[in-house]
């Protein structure tokens, strides 16, 4: 049914519904993560599957469409790091959901545009803008209202400094995706690798996967093979055809919805709270990185707009 509408759509139209899928799946982890730790099981075990499951499902698909999966020399230690960045963003953003709600620590999550343009000001010298400065100090905002809430509560100080470390060290995986040999890399492949050697740190902390802990129930299975397939494959395919359609630009930007879907889910099915301070919070959040994303579009319309009222002042 979803095949036969999209063929009857333009490519504009279809990439904005991939952009949307890709960002609505994306922000359905809660929705899986939250009922295995209900079950007993802990984040390393929960993300060793995920990696496991999602890179045996990849490659399966990489294969049938014949990509290549050869490596040269000097794409091994870009992809060993960027992997370990990968897993690491990873476990800090689940281990946050152990300490605060899952709706607020994605959303929290959903900075990292703003620390990626932070991270090219400060270490490449990338020119920052006054909208760019406006946009950090927008999200500062956002977090400072989403970690008191409402009263005298305040959020988690652990649960804040793990999804906040999460983003940058998701932050940090981008600008080095994009800064190194990895950058001509496709998307699918890129993925696989990061899957692939990010599973050393849940080997690791796993002791070595004498400490995982086994499924036990079909319930389970269902949860980690759904992680495997919904935020983690089918929201790489979406995202890759919506770039391909639409651009990166106007595909960041349906990524609001991650932390929409998250919050929703944490209300709906979680119970979590959501006050008006939060909203506002979530509005702040969302709307800075929205703003950095498209920056160059604004300041190029900004500029254009001037250009004309000052050539009608003239005349």
């Amino acid at each position: 049914m979803l095949n036969f509408i999209l063929l009857k759509m333009s490519s504009t139209s279809k990439g904005i519904i991939y952009g949307i899928i890709a960002a609505i799946v994306y922000g359905l982890n809660p929705l899986f993560a939250l009922p295995l730790y209900k079950d007993g099981m802990s984040p390393d075990s929960v993300l060793f599957y995920r990696y496991a499951f999602a890179a045996i499902i990849l490659a399966i698909m990489l294969k049938t469409q014949k990509q290549s999966l050869a490596l040269k020399k000097n794409e091994i230690i870009p992809l060993i790091i960027v992997g370990l960045l990968f897993s690491f963003s990873s476990l800090f953003l689940f281990q946050s959901f152990l300490y605060m709600e899952a709706g607020l620590a994605c959303t929290i999550l959903f900075v990292y545009p703003v620390m990626v343009a932070v991270i090219m000001f400060v270490f490449f010298h990338e020119k920052a803008s006054w909208l760019t400065i406006f946009c950090v100090l927008l999200a500062l905002s956002g977090i400072v209202l989403l970690y008191h809430g409402d009263g005298d509560e305040t959020l988690s100080l652990t649960g804040m400094i793990l999804v906040i470390l999460s983003s940058l060290a998701y932050a940090i995986y981008i600008v080095g995706a994009n800064q190194s040999s990895l950058r001509n890399m496709t998307t699918g492949k890129l993925t696989f690798y990061a899957l692939l050697f990010g599973l050393s740190v849940y080997i690791i902390r796993l002791r070595f996967l004498t400490d995982l802990q086994p499924i036990t129930s079909a319930g389970s299975w269902m949860d980690l093979l759904a992680m495997a397939i919904f935020p983690t494959i089918i929201s790489l395919v979406c995202i890759a055809s919506a770039i391909h359609r639409i651009g990166s630009t106007l595909t960041a930007v349906l990524g609001a919805l991650e932390p929409v879907t998250a919050l929703i889910i944490g209300v709906i099915v979680f119970h979590e709270k959501l006050t008006t301070r939060i909203m506002i919070g979530v509005v702040m959040v969302i709307t800075a990185v929205t703003l950095v994303i498209m920056g160059n579009s604004i300041i190029q319309f900004t500029k254009k707009v001037s250009a004309q009222i000052s050539a009608r002042r003239r005349g």
